[in-house]
């Protein structure tokens, strides 16, 4: 009896030292996570000159170790956590206390922010959580942190890595993904998933149609942005850019002289048309570097995953480029490809920037935004619209600038009401081409137009079916600070349009 008492004894110290190990360790991590309480102003991009209401918002995020940008406190969270944040705070756990701080760093396209405490001496008790040295295994299990709606607490699930693939995130970045099988909800946003107290990932998705879907972005591109950053500036991930397809069908393998030793991806269309661009159409991409390519674009990251080659791009892209090997008619060819984080675009992405804007009169101008053109092209009503009525807005989607500084320049909203207006419809989201048969090329260059404008008339053109409008110049420019001022709008242009305007007289 003595004996089985002790030895139940035993077992319970036992027991209890390894639960008191495990809630130590679970204690540390938890302290290392941070609930982030944000006051922002999103934009409206279709009337760029008004103010929308603040409001509040949040995520989550985690106090990472991250000497390789300086000494002090960095929080670790998404960008659209914070994106368009007026004012930040960090809440760290077990406290009700708010921490104010500021954005150090922002990648919008893989949607990492990094911010720092504005006051040192504030800085809580807690570890900074170091980054996996490698992706994690599809089968092991992790612990995701956050604070989802729901509960005022630290929520923890555990969840399985499922897949792991190299995606689009937003923006055309892509990079390297984690699915999980955990349930992440709102708020979730910018938490660590960790494992043996190293970050994995950091949660950036869920797919609110299925059930315990949830996505990280890899420690491997939380360690490319710190890196970025060293010096301050965001550059982006260097990418390749360009349209490529496998080389597995049989009919374009005899078309291109490849015989079974030859495996790699196809050039169908060169990002550049220039004749010193190195990559051709019809070129067949065989080697990143040293790295051998499978007829999907694949390259062998280590035993058990396979990932796209462009994944390396990072990894290994030098000042004179990214070396590829091609095989073009016959011949194996070693290029230098340059590369670049962005394509170049003639309807931008705004990303995380605020819309320019110039009134005149009663029309609005602002430039044509990738953000408000997708929308639009999806819409049940605009999209049919823009199709029927020839809009470039679709024709030219996709387009690179025609020449330096094109943009297309559009009106975004309805005409302000105003007695010049009668009988015309709104020229509502079409492209102004001209002002008295001068090409606008630009919203600034449309600024200039205007300025040295001298004739009695002003006769704005639009693409596609659009009607012309024509208004009295005089009475046109000199109604616009009156309509200002009966819409309650402040300024009239945005901050880089008015230096246009001041420095050519205005």
């Amino acid at each position: 009896m003595v004996r089985v008492t002790a030895m139940i004894l035993f077992l319970s110290i036992w027991i209890c030292t390894g639960d008191c190990d495990c809630l130590h360790a679970q204690d540390s991590v938890r302290d290392s996570v941070v609930k982030i309480h944000t006051t922002l102003r999103m934009p409206d991009y279709y009337r760029p000159w008004a103010k929308s209401s603040l409001r509040e918002s949040g995520g989550t995020g985690v106090f990472i170790d991250c000497d390789i940008v300086g000494e002090g406190d960095y929080v670790l969270t998404n960008a659209h956590v914070v994106q368009f944040a007026s004012q930040i705070y960090v809440q760290p756990n077990r406290t009700t206390n708010k921490l104010a701080a500021t954005i150090v760093a922002i990648a919008p396209g893989i949607d990492l922010a990094l911010l720092k405490l504005d006051d040192p001496a504030e800085s809580p008790d807690h570890e900074r959580l170091p980054l996996a040295e490698e992706l994690p295994r599809i089968k092991e299990t992790v612990n995701a942190y956050g604070f989802p709606i729901g509960g005022d607490e630290l929520s923890i699930t555990e969840g399985i890595v499922s897949r792991i693939e190299f995606a689009v995130f937003f923006f055309d970045v892509k990079g390297v993904r984690i699915q999980i099988d955990a349930a992440l909800n709102p708020g979730n946003s910018g938490g660590p998933a960790v494992k043996n107290d190293h970050i994995v990932g950091l949660v950036f998705s869920g797919i609110r149609e299925a059930d315990n879907i949830g996505y990280l972005i890899s420690a491997d591109e939380i360690r490319l942005f710190l890196h970025d950053i060293e010096d301050g500036v965001y550059n982006g991930k260097p990418a390749v850019w360009g349209s490529f397809s496998s080389a597995e069908n049989d009919a374009l393998r005899e078309h291109l002289a490849l015989d079974n030793t030859k495996t790699g991806i196809v050039v169908t269309e060169p990002y550049s048309d220039d004749e010193d661009y190195p990559l051709k159409r019809w070129d067949v991409i065989t080697h990143l570097g040293s790295h051998s390519l499978d007829n999907r674009g694949k390259v062998q990251v280590r035993d058990d995953l396979r990932l796209h080659s462009f994944y390396l791009v990072p990894q290994l892209v030098e000042k004179e480029g990214l070396e590829l090997t091609v095989f073009r008619k016959g011949e194996e060819l070693k290029v230098l490809l340059p590369v670049q984080s962005d394509r170049d675009r003639l309807i931008p992405i705004l990303k995380y920037n605020q819309p320019e804007y110039a009134i005149f009169g009663p029309l609005g101008f602002t430039v044509a935004y990738h953000e408000v053109v997708r929308r639009l092209a999806t819409h049940s009503k605009w999209g049919p619209y823009l199709m029927v009525s020839e809009n470039p807005l679709l024709e030219r989607f996709n387009d690179k600038p025609a020449f330096p500084g094109e943009q297309l320049v559009i009106v975004p909203s309805k005409m302000f009401p105003h007695p010049m207006t009668n009988g015309y419809s709104s020229p509502r989201m079409d492209v102004l081409t001209h002002v008295n048969d001068q090409p606008v090329k630009s919203l600034s260059h449309l600024v200039e137009l205007l300025r040295g404008a001298t004739g009695e008339y002003l006769e704005f053109r639009f693409g596609g079916l659009a009607e012309a409008l024509v208004f009295h110049r005089e009475e046109f420019l000199e109604s616009t600070e009156g309509i200002l001022e009966a819409e309650g709008i402040r300024r009239r242009f945005s901050p880089r349009i008015r230096e246009v305007w001041d420095s050519t007289g205005g």
